[in-house]
């Protein structure tokens, strides 16, 4: 990130809570974190609340950010039923399992490939675990990002899965596309391109709950 003087993060400041006002407008539950351990300790306290009675089940999206929350590790020591195909060791049809699994889980928690301003949510998929979860299914869906996935309106969020998020990811994965190779979509035809799936909350889902933390740090892809 740029030099973090007190103009910075003033401007930051009035970004993030023009994001907050707009996303609450638009029927989101919506929060702003300073920092990982803030968005760690919310980020457990809504998880929890959908199992009241004791631990339930969450499922997890392929998310980085999520990940360097540690919110996972936290809730298994707690007896919560993890569904999360970023663990490994499964076969074809077990990894299917996990993954619809997410779908039914007590709360599914994934990260956001750009965060508009105007109060939208975008996620761009290869399987489409995450954006169906994102949409109908889990009890309450938790988004998390960092502030380097806002931008003002939904084009330039849009853009940005194909400028940003889209190349990275397809590069952190070794997936043999040409984003991967030259940090710019082709708009491929590649069997492994990852970018074949959009989802985009305008509003809040009719039927599911969906709370909104944005993070004051520099987070995933």
């Amino acid at each position: 990130m740029e030099t973090d003087s007190p103009h910075h993060q003033w401007h930051r400041e009035q970004l993030a809570r023009k994001c907050m006002d707009n996303l609450k407008k638009n029927g989101f539950d919506a929060h702003l974190a300073p920092d990982i351990p803030a968005a760690r300790d919310l980020t457990l306290r809504l998880v929890r609340e959908t199992a009241p009675g004791g631990a339930g089940s969450v499922g997890a999206g392929g998310s980085d950010t999520v990940r360097q929350l540690g919110v996972l590790e936290i809730l298994e020591a707690d007896g919560w039923t993890l569904h999360d195909h970023w663990r490994g060791g499964y076969n074809p049809d077990q990894d299917m399992a996990v993954r619809r699994a997410q779908l039914t889980a007590d709360c599914f928690l994934c990260g956001a490939n750009a965060v508009s301003i105007t109060g939208e949510i975008v996620n761009v998929d290869g399987i489409g675990n995450r954006t169906a979860a994102m949409s109908f299914g889990p009890g309450r869906v938790i988004i998390v990002a960092g502030i380097n996935k806002l931008r003002p309106d939904l084009p330039s969020a849009l853009a940005r899965v194909r400028e940003v998020a889209g190349p990275m990811r397809a590069k952190s994965l070794n997936m043999k596309t040409p984003c991967a190779e030259t940090g710019f979509c082709a708009d491929c035809h590649s069997p492994q391109r990852i970018c074949r799936i959009t989802a985009i909350l305008h509003r809040k889902p009719m039927k599911t709950a969906v709370s909104v933390i944005l993070i004051d740090l520099p987070l995933g892809y």
